[in-house]
């Protein structure tokens, strides 16, 4: 008798639900689709701007002169070629050899700033000692200078260490970054403290904990840094003018400039050299990638 009335509640639960209409499927507004229309297209027309100049390039430096000349905008080469590249690697101009430059130099700077940097961005956000908000305070107020005031001091600096003309004088003296420290420190602010309290605890050290601990946390925002120090030095066409004299010890940004005659210029070689220099960037970006946009979802995290 128990067990028949126990299920009439059951039963009359699962008339109920029968019999309760069911809801028909939520659609979205006509003004919420507009929008998402006009987003799309806003996108679609920013990337058109980015990608096209890109495309261009591309499509010039496997043109030759006189095409190039007579039609600068048409959208495929007539007929293809590839004599700007074949020029190129000719050796008529060291490009190869201004690319190692610039590979070089802006992977010892960004090995640099990536080191330095992260040191005393942590000293500023975790570790207390006499001065430490004078000393970042005057770290943020170098960002506000113009860099080309260091121009000169530079300049100077360099020659009196025996650095012109060499790789140390376009990699040492950008890699004192004022940014970078900003960047990491900020970061390093939003890092939740009781994993390095939990490892002090246990006995590791302020060097041990900065290693072991928070250098594997802040790897998204090193990659970052790394991305945007690399960019700095490689694209980088003023201070490498200046301090490097050599034809052969030249960047690969002085040294197109100098594929461009005094009276003519060679579109398709330049836009090949433009391609060229474009390949390492591509790459540093598709490899950092994940790690950027971790960065930038985790900066407006708290810890």
């Amino acid at each position: 008798m128990t067990s028949v009335t126990s299920q009439k509640p059951d039963a009359r639960a699962e008339g109920a639900a029968s019999a309760a209409p069911s809801r028909p499927p939520r659609r979205r507004s006509p003004r919420r689709t507009a929008g998402r229309v006009v987003l799309y297209v806003v996108l679609g027309l920013v990337t058109l701007l980015i990608v096209l100049p890109l495309v261009w390039i591309v499509l010039t430096s496997f043109k030759t002169d006189g095409d190039a000349i007579r039609n600068p905008f048409s959208p495929f080469p007539a007929p293809w070629a590839i004599d700007a590249y074949v020029t190129l690697a000719s050796g008529q101009q060291p490009i190869f050899r201004w690319f190692l430059n610039s590979l070089l130099a802006a992977t010892l700077q960004t090995a640099i700033i990536l080191v330095t940097a992260s040191a005393a961005a942590y000293a500023l956000a975790r570790l207390e000692f006499w001065g430490k908000k004078i000393v970042f305070g005057a770290i943020i107020a170098t960002l506000l200078v113009p860099p080309v005031i260091f121009l000169i001091p530079n300049y100077l600096i360099v020659q009196n260490l025996g650095w012109l003309d060499t790789i140390w004088a376009i990699s040492i003296p950008g890699a004192a970054s004022a940014f970078g420290v900003f960047f990491l420190r900020q970061f390093f602010v939003g890092l939740p403290v009781e994993i390095e309290e939990a490892a002090r605890i246990d006995g590791a050290g302020d060097l041990r904990i900065f290693l072991q601990i928070v250098i594997p946390l802040a790897r998204p925002a090193l990659a970052t840094l790394a991305v945007l120090s690399f960019l700095a030095n490689w694209n980088d066409f003023l201070w490498p003018v200046y301090v490097l004299l050599s034809p052969e010890n030249l960047t690969l940004q002085p040294g197109l400039a100098q594929l461009q005659g005094a009276y003519s210029t060679h579109f398709a070689i330049v836009m090949a050299g433009a391609v060229i220099a474009s390949i390492p960037v591509l790459i540093l970006f598709s490899l950092a990638q994940r790690h950027i946009v971790d960065s930038v979802a985790s900066s407006g995290v708290k810890g």
